[in-house]
This record gives C-alpha cells, structure tokens and sequence, in this order.
C-alpha cells in the first residue's frame, strides 16, 4: 500500500518522545485532539509540518510524528509564511500561546492573517506566561496579580478573536481544552479552509494560573456561561435552553424566553457572512452580561496569499518568459572586487 492511500491512525502521529508538560495541563487535550483529527484528513503524514515559537505549547513539534520546525519567540507565523509560500502543497500548522502570538509576535500575527497565507494557527491561551514561571500576558485580566503585576495589571486584555477578525482573517473560531469532541470539530474545519485559520483555544495552566476558566467551563454552570455558535442555527444557550441572544438594533442582548421571546426571535449564526460586523460583535461577548461564545465566528472564502503570488508568477513567466538567476544577479549597478582589494 502506498504512502498517499495508506489508511493512518492516531498513533501515526505520536512521536517516540516523551512528552514532557505539567501533569494536568491542558495541553495534553489539544496533543490528542490534533493526532486524532490528522489521520482523518486524508493527507499523507509527510505533507504535514507543524512550526512552534517559545512556549510551554511550543514543545508541541517534538510530540507531533511530523516534519516540525521549533522555530524562535513570536516568529513563527512569519517562518511558516515562508515554508507555505516556497512549499504550497504542505499543511502547515502554527502552535503559538498568548504571549509567543499576542505580545512579541503580534506583528507576524496580524499580517499572516491579513495576508490570508494558508496557515492553521492555533493559538493556546491561558492567560499567564507559564514557561516563564506566571507572568502577566496580553490576555491577562485586568487587575490580575502575577509576578510581574503584584499590585495587579494596569493595562486592558487582548481579545485574541477581536485581533483576528480586526486583522482580515478568513476563518475565527474559540474552543476549549476540555471540550475534546467540540476542539477536533473545530480542528477538522479549520484543515478545510483555505487560506489563513486561527483557533482560539482556552488552556489550562495548571501550575500558574489553574481554573484561569472554571467560571464557564465548570459542569454546574458551563451551559448558562457559554453559547455554541452553530451555523444556521439560532444562538439559544441555557441548561434549559430557555435564554438567546438577539439583535436589537445595533446592539447584542440576552433574552429569557420567560419573558415571551423564543428562538425564533434569536441571531440564526452564519460563519460565512462576508461582512465581519456581527462576527465581531460576537466576539465581544463576555461575563458577566453575556455567555462566551463557543465555536466557528468566521469562516470566508478569498483567495490565498500564495495562491495569488503563484497566479502573478506565472502570468510573469507566460509574458516574458522564465527568468534567469544568473543574469539577474549582473544586471543593473555591479561591480567587480579584484585580488588586490581594489574595485572595478
């Protein structure tokens, strides 16, 4: 049987290293969740190539049985932009934190996204520099005491889906480490898309900011604080299914159907609405008003990034011809070193 219909499985993809994070973490959920979702996908384990930065979630190439580049702290998205661009027919896969992406490496972040270079980033978000041992990060709440803020931090969170859909980025979407079915749900449709795919994943750390969040992912109160964003289908959340969330004017609102609204009365969720108005406003959506939205905000066709370089390229080649290297690099100003040092 041949490598492109060998029939792969999750243990295909499990590299012979120990994987080595914090007993607990939640990273092991998102590990599991990619290797499972891999070998449905049709592709050959060798067109796969995951690229890290720094991080606790970083490690993740070596854990992945793929080709796998740990690259250096928040460059990532700009190496991968690399691979993809002289490599187009690989699958490549970004794993980045909310330090790694967000804070040093935000500029690559926001221009692979708006460039839509055909890259899945999943972005672990955990609030907290862990692998610098529970720093403040760009999505740290405001007024939260880490080392780095004992008196609390002063200054706003990122909403990492806010960046995303504010940078252009053809598909969005938020899940959880503890929602393993949910997780390889939205893994497997961000594979799909083509061009850029950002993923949004709320991780435990368990060592430097455990229960970071427990207020929405706790079994006893889970259903009254998140809403699952499905597409075509109304935003109704609520143990009972008994609240939604509708448009009133220009503005979102939580409506008990105690109240005479029903469903019907609910935003119908559409991911693929071009216009990035609602996804947006969507993402805004937090506690204590508002349950978090779950699930796909995004998901656009455009072209890719590299598909249009290639398109240019060889319109290029079919107007003059292939290019010469050669004759390239002697065109224009040159000059000459001779073996005494002088120039001509």
């Amino acid at each position: 049987m041949s490598a492109e219909t060998a029939v792969l499985t999750k243990k295909d993809f499990q590299s012979s290293q120990e994987v080595k994070w914090c007993p607990g973490c939640g990273d092991y959920s998102i590990l599991s969740a990619v290797q499972s979702v891999f070998p449905e996908l049709g592709i050959p384990r060798e067109r796969f190539v995951v690229v890290s930065g720094i991080g606790c979630s970083s490690r993740f190439p070596y854990y992945m049985n793929t080709f796998g580049f740990h690259s250096i702290h928040g460059r990532a998205p700009a190496i991968a932009t690399g691979l993809k661009m002289t490599r187009p027919e690989l699958e490549v896969w970004v794993v980045t934190g909310d330090g790694d992406g967000l804070a040093i490496g935000g500029n690559h972040m926001i221009h692979t996204l708006r460039r839509n270079v055909g890259l899945k980033i999943m972005l672990f978000n955990n609030r907290i520099y862990g692998l610098t041992k529970g720093q403040a990060s760009p999505t740290s709440e405001l007024g939260k005491n880490t080392k780095s803020s004992p008196l609390g931090t002063v200054d706003y969170p990122f909403n990492a889906l806010s960046v995303a859909i504010g940078s252009g980025a053809t598909f969005v979407a938020r899940t959880i480490d503890v929602m393993q079915p949910h997780m390889r749900g939205v893994f497997r449709a961000a594979a799909e898309h083509q061009g850029s795919a950002f993923v949004e994943i709320y991780q435990n750390c368990i060592i430097f900011n455990d229960r970071a969040f427990a207020a929405i992912t706790d079994k006893e109160v889970r259903d009254e604080a998140t809403v699952l964003l499905e597409q075509g289908k109304p935003l109704v959340f609520g143990k009972e299914k008994d609240k939604g969330i509708r448009l009133n004017g220009f503005e979102l609102e939580v409506v008990r159907f105690a109240d005479g609204f029903g469903p019907d009365d609910c935003l119908v969720w559409d991911a693929t609405r071009q216009d990035p108005t609602l996804a947006f406003m969507v993402a805004q959506m937090a506690p204590p008003h508002f349950p978090t939205p779950i699930g796909v905000l995004r998901d656009v066709a455009r072209p890719s990034f590299e598909q249009i370089v290639a398109e240019q390229m060889q319109r290029e080649i079919d107007t003059k011809g292939a290019g010469n290297l050669e004759q390239l690099f002697r065109e224009g100003d040159v000059w000459t070193v001779n073996e005494d040092g002088s120039i001509s």
